[in-house]
């Protein structure tokens, strides 16, 4: 009997259900990060093209993409722990 492989019995199992737990809450999060910084670049360069302020909307494109870089990363960590994968 080969006891080397690590997905069996209780700990596939458990491994199964956190990560699919972990890519959903990843996926949520790397969804809801990417509509705000799509809906800021968008808003942005409105504010840039109707008001000719490009430090109001390049400020505002700034903010929301680090929102969204920051929900990407959080995103990747869930589905890692999820995975039971090492930062």
């Amino acid at each position: 009997m080969n006891n080397n492989n690590n997905n069996n019995g209780a700990e596939g199992a458990a491994k199964g259900v956190t990560s699919t737990i972990g890519n959903l809450a990843g996926g949520v999060t790397k969804t809801a990060g990417g509509l705000v910084g799509t809906a800021g670049r968008g808003v942005g360069d409105t504010i840039n093209s109707t008001t000719g302020t490009k430090a109001v909307g390049d400020g505002l494109q700034s903010v929301t993409g680090g929102v969204e870089d920051g929900a990407h990363s959080a995103g990747k960590g869930a589905e890692n722990a999820g995975e039971w994968k090492k930062a």
